[in-house]
């Protein structure tokens, strides 16, 4: 489950509303493509927007669809009590496995971050995933808060932001890592730009923005006998990453996932609002040229 590729699909909604067929078809679609987890109610699967009951129901749909994959769902909110409850709903749905960001709106010290953690692992009976996510939580894990949140029962997975896109300096980092986590503990990474280097670099895992709407495309990355085929694996996705950096990553699969058809429009939940008709376009035009070159070719 910590190993390979993650997938991580969106939360569509129709009118707002949870759209329960277009959701069970993207799982689906996933444990058919061999994907080796599914990520359900990640950053791209929006769980920060849903109330209590959206997200319990999206669990339940993500393990009934998934085909005996497992799940992992995100159990991040503002306060511990209202995650121990979203923990308590994974459980009850099947999940395999929790992840959790330490989301808040005032700043979070490094000892809140750890007691958090500490309260919630407390409190489960499957593993966790440990999410740095910067950028949308405003908290960056510090060497030795890793080392320490690691430690706590449960902790199976870290998930860490993007390395460095140079290969020698992203496997010096991964080295550095390794040595501060027990040695059960997997290494898990987000950015999906710098996945091919990042696995060559030692992570045990790719938790997937791109994979969660295109696994067929992503797979290949984390399959690839060489780190020249993992390289051109990656290349060939460049025209949709550079709009991932352009647009955000979500918009952008958000637009993929309308274009084939698989969510209706307006699928993200309000105040986000889907790209408009230029970067609509922008999305069509670089998905056309992903599918119109050669795998192996970057």
């Amino acid at each position: 489950m910590f190993t390979g590729l993650s997938a991580f699909p969106l939360t569509p909604l129709d009118d707002d509303r949870l759209d329960e067929r277009a959701l069970a078809n993207l799982v689906g679609r996933l444990a058919g493509a061999g994907v080796d987890s599914i990520g359900a109610l990640g950053s791209t699967g929006s769980y920060a927007y849903l109330t209590r009951s959206e997200r319990a129901r999206v669990a339940a749909l993500a393990v009934e669809n998934a085909g005996g994959v497992p799940v992992i769902v995100g159990i991040g909110a503002l306060r511990t009590r209202h995650v121990l409850e979203h923990a308590d709903d994974a459980q009850r749905a099947g999940a395999g496995a929790v992840l959790l960001a330490p989301v808040s709106y005032q700043p979070l010290t490094d000892d809140e971050v750890y007691h958090l953690y500490e309260q919630v692992t407390a409190n489960l009976s499957v593993p966790l995933v440990v999410y740095d996510n910067p950028r949308t939580t405003g908290f960056t894990f510090t060497d030795e808060l890793y080392a320490a949140v690691a430690r706590l029962a449960h902790v199976a997975s870290v998930k860490v932001p993007p390395l460095p896109a140079d290969p020698a300096i992203a496997r010096d980092r991964v080295t550095a890592l390794r040595a501060l986590l027990p040695s059960h503990v997997g290494i898990g990474v987000s950015g999906d730009q710098v996945a091919a280097v990042s696995l060559r670099a030692g992570c045990d895992a790719w938790y997937s923005v791109i994979a969660g709407i295109l696994p067929e495309l992503a797979l290949p990355i984390v399959r690839a006998g060489s780190p020249a085929a993992a390289r051109a694996a990656s290349d060939r996705l460049r025209p949709l990453f550079e709009l991932f950096a352009a647009h955000g990553s979500l918009r952008v699969v958000a637009a993929v996932a309308e274009h084939r058809g698989l969510v209706g429009a307006g699928c993200l939940p309000s105040p986000l609002r889907p790209l408009d008709a230029a970067g609509h376009a922008a999305v069509v035009q670089a998905l056309a040229i992903v599918e119109a070159t050669p795998p192996g070719r970057g």
